[in-house]
């Protein structure tokens, strides 16, 4: 006999609960773990979902077979972003091919390249910075990891070429996925119209760009070309319908990650200046012999990678991680029938106290817990995130380039550094401002 989930309080008649989901999404799940525990289940506009939090949910959950807990069903709002037959768009023998396709660009000898190609996009980005002044991290990252990520994917010329259009198709796109989306992601309103005119005018840009390289008959260390050559398993290339999917796909898997995250650890070293001089003193020291940033030097700052660990567990960019449950699932005397939702949260179970002593302070010294599925910031199992180690890599590289020669500290009190969540990224509250001073060891 099954046991009955435990329900959050406060549906309302229409819609359950999913008004305050859309207007408070963390709040609402933090406040569904403390009231029902461990499992719970709630209401979104007819569609049962059912919250897991801790480390055997976590395993249960990531460890499903597909054809049980299907990212694909529960994440179609992707697929007006990334196209129909991209990804959650099509068949999952497809979707496999894809992925493998994906995988080539992140082969060790294709980032290699990609550290050096960051570093020099920070340069630049440094190139008219005075000795002193202040910024909005959250603004200048974002302008930043994307220059850099559309670097890394579609190669030096089209970066070149890249103006303001392209950074505003894409937050249209990022823009599309409000909470809502979740339960209804073909909905008829302003905001999903401009993400729909947004990927019809990327897929005219990168076209162009293909045709391009095609006609010139030239050859790129980039994302593109391994787009470009890839073939599925009967031989077919992939059309630029597709190309388009797979680098926006790749933008959402990097990107996002890659400039919150960037701006959380800055923002993290500024609120504790305590770990300052060993900080520093370790990125200078991964400058001491070389001029160039490597991928192997990148691996062996330990104090950094704690601060970009612990911004991860903090302030993890997903908050909400699902899956469509196919046929009835069972976990620990529960039963979750068919055509619910499934949801992990990162933000919940970073925060626990058995497994992070002091949840809410910040220890980029915090130990790395043994069991896997503690800390899952990129998801898990078969679906975890494939940009991550991309991700990692440009934050490395911009914050130890921005390190090397720059001091930062907070312009406001610490308090005034809050959590927003205005789409599905969780991201540092508006403005962000960060103060700054040339250093003399630079």
């Amino acid at each position: 006999m099954s046991t009955q989930i435990p329900i959050v309080s406060g549906a309302q008649p229409t819609g359950g609960h999913l008004q305050e989901f859309n207007t408070t999404p963390l709040a609402f799940l933090h406040r569904a773990y403390a009231e029902c525990g461990e499992v719970s289940q709630f209401d979104l506009g007819g569609l049962r979902t059912v919250l897991l939090v801790g480390p055997p949910a976590h395993e249960a959950f990531f460890r499903a077979a597909d054809e049980q807990l299907s990212a694909a069903q529960a994440y179609q709002m992707m697929v007006p972003v990334f196209g129909e037959g991209i990804q959650y768009g099509a068949p999952p023998a497809i979707e496999r091919q894809q992925l493998k396709m994906q995988v080539q660009g992140l082969k060790h000898e294709r980032m290699v390249n990609y550290a050096g190609v960051v570093e020099a996009e920070t340069e630049q980005f440094l190139r008219d910075w005075p000795a002193a002044g202040e910024f909005d991290i959250y603004d200048a990252f974002t302008r930043l990891t994307l220059k850099t990520s559309t670097h890394c994917l579609l190669g030096r010329e089209f970066r070149q070429q890249l103006t303001e259009e392209f950074a505003e198709l894409y937050h249209a796109l990022e823009d599309g996925l409000a909470p809502s989306s979740l339960s209804n992601p073909f909905q008829d309103a302003e905001r999903f119209r401009a993400r729909d005119r947004a990927r019809e005018r990327l897929e005219a840009l990168i076209g162009e760009r293909v045709a391009q390289r095609r006609q010139a008959g030239g050859w790129e260390h980039d994302m593109l070309q391994v787009y470009m050559d890839a073939t599925y398993n009967d031989g077919r290339k992939l059309t630029d319908h597709e190309i388009t999917g797979m680098v926006i796909w790749f933008m959402f898997a990097g990107h996002h990650t890659s400039s919150n995250t960037t701006a959380w650890t800055l923002l993290e070293i500024a609120r504790n200046p305590q770990y300052g001089e060993r900080l520093y003193a370790e990125i200078d020291a991964l400058f001491a012999d070389t001029e160039e940033l490597t991928l192997k030097g990148l691996r062996e700052i330990p104090l950094l990678d704690g601060f970009i660990r612990e911004a991860l567990r903090l302030h993890p960019p997903l908050n909400a991680i699902t899956r469509r449950v196919m046929s009835d699932w069972h976990y620990e005397g529960y039963t979750v029938p068919a055509g619910s939702n499934i949801m992990v949260s990162p933000h919940i179970s970073h925060k626990l106290p058995e497994y992070f002593p002091a949840p809410d302070v910040f220890d980029p010294e915090r130990p790395v817990p043994q069991n896997p599925f503690v800390e899952i910031p990129f998801g898990g199992g078969r679906h975890k995130c494939i940009g991550n180690g991309f991700a990692i890599l440009q934050v490395k590289a911009i914050l130890s380039t921005l390190l090397h020669q720059y001091h930062f500290e907070l312009a406001a009190p610490p308090e005034s550094y809050t959590e927003i969540m205005p789409a599905l990224i969780l991201r540092p509250s508006d403005p962000c401002v960060l103060r700054y001073r040339r250093r003399v060891a630079a």
